[in-house]
């Protein structure tokens, strides 16, 4: 017991600690050796010793441990890390933020981040933390003497959010979007909505006090009708119509797009190089939330063009191929429809006529019965645009294709990463660039990767 109160101890007062990967581990880390499809964390104590690890926890018994007092074997390792999570988050006294919705939590959390931290000192969650596991090892790696805590809430499928929603507890919940993810269980947007609106339900989350979100669309609008019956303090709409904050105009002056925001019927004027409307609609979410909260909004017009790209998010990398300088924008950490449809347009703009584009685009998965039709619109939607070459890969691709005759773009269908690769090889001759889009785990998602092992120097 007095090990196990050691090891509390350490993990209630530490922050960044916690890792469920050996290869991350740096001195006075705790590794978590959890069990997984193939072996049990058990396979890598020894590792994570040699690595520096102060304690290793695990729920697996071995005769090879029995008197290290560096490994602490629990009944469970999961019910151990939820209890501690629990006791973490009720010790933590600073403003928590809970952010949902079916694209764009990562990218907010990480923007949202880049602002506050000029001022105040945050906890987030790393990458893209946001089902149970991660929340906790979220929680637990929270220092609890920040300013603000920002977590990702994540779902795929009934009854999740509100389960996160209880051990996170965000007084301030930002719903992105709403939009057509992990159909093959929701079955319709609207019932997405109604699962992400379990956020801010006071049955589950008695600390809610402000609801962000965007009221774009039909489904949207069934979470204003939610939030009203929660009588939230408030309640902050953002989107195009009959909402408190929007983009009032926008044009293109001397290279830059000249963005005017309207927040709460108060004007704020961006300039940024490169528009692209989901990065816009964080920029309100931001502005909203510093005016919401009394933060001075100077450090977000003054930086609003130097926000980095999230990796996968639209990232940008220089890769050479056949020793040519090529572009790379990196969508490639996931996909739906919408997120598609809107990196077409987005990639479609821009301007730079020393380079052909190529567009390059993988599966979209979790769409259940609609799933030809989805895939069928976002190539009708192509061919609104003109590129140098489109490449399609996955199976859903690969029969939405074969329903079309007679289209404009250049299409090239490839079954894997290494006949993308060797394609692009024989065939690019000339400065391009490149944007890949799928759904994680795709042969484009796998491209990503490799073609930014390509980095230029």
């Amino acid at each position: 017991m007095e090990q196990k109160a050691k090891v509390n101890k350490y993990i209630l007062t530490s922050s960044n600690k916690i890792k469920i990967n050996s290869k991350d581990l740096i001195k006075n880390d705790i590794f978590i050796a959890l069990r997984g499809s193939k072996y049990h964390g058990n396979k890598f104590i020894n590792e994570a010793i040699k690595a520096g690890a102060k304690y290793c926890i695990t729920d697996k018994y071995s005769y090879k441990f029995k008197y290290n007092k560096n490994v602490l074997l629990v009944d469970d390792t999961f019910v151990f890390l939820k209890d501690l999570s629990i006791k973490k988050r009720s010790l933590f006294k600073g403003e928590v933020i809970g952010i949902t919705g079916s694209a764009g939590k990562t990218s907010l959390k990480e923007n949202l981040k880049f602002f506050l931290k000029k001022k105040y000192k945050i906890s987030a969650s790393i990458k893209s933390y946001n089902n149970e596991l991660g929340v906790m090892l979220s929680i637990l790696n929270m220092n609890i003497n920040s300013d603000y805590a920002i977590f990702e809430i994540g779902t795929n499928n009934f009854g999740e959010i509100k389960d996160l929603t209880k051990l996170v507890k965000p007084s301030q919940v930002f719903i992105t979007n709403i939009l057509s993810t992990h159909l093959e269980n929701f079955k319709n947007k609207i019932n997405i909505a109604k699962e992400k609106s379990d956020i801010f339900n006071k049955k589950y989350n008695d600390f809610v006090k402000t609801l962000y979100f965007q009221n774009n669309t039909r489904a949207e609008s069934i979470i204003n009708n939610l939030a009203k019956k929660q009588k939230l303090k408030k309640i902050i709409k953002v989107g195009k119509n009959d909402v408190d904050c929007y983009i009032k105009n926008k044009k293109y002056k001397n290279s830059n797009h000249e963005i005017i925001l309207k927040i709460f019927n108060k004007s704020f004027k961006i300039l940024i190089n490169d528009y692209e409307e989901h990065r816009v609609t964080n920029l309100i979410f931001i502005l909203t939330f510093f005016i919401v909260n009394k933060i001075n909004t100077d450090v977000v017009i003054k930086n609003a063009n130097n926000i980095p790209f999230v990796e996968g998010r639209g990232s940008r990398h220089n890769v050479l191929l056949n020793k040519l300088k090529i572009k790379l924008i990196d969508e490639s950490y996931n996909a739906n429809p919408e997120t598609m449809i809107n990196s077409i347009n987005n990639f479609s703009k821009i301007k730079d006529n020393n380079c052909s584009k190529i567009l390059i685009l993988g599966n979209m998965n979790e769409l259940g019965r609609k799933t030809l039709t989805l895939h069928c619109k976002v190539i009708k939607h192509i061919e609104i645009h003109s590129f140098e070459r489109v490449i399609l890969c996955g199976n859903f691709f690969k029969k939405a294709l074969s329903m079309f005759s007679d289209l404009k773009n250049k299409y090239v269908y490839k079954s894997s990463t290494r006949n993308i690769m060797s394609y692009l090889m024989q065939n690019v001759h000339k400065k391009a660039i490149i944007m890949v889009k799928s759904s994680n785990d795709t042969e484009v998602n796998k491209l990503a990767k490799v073609l930014k092992l390509k980095k230029e120097g």
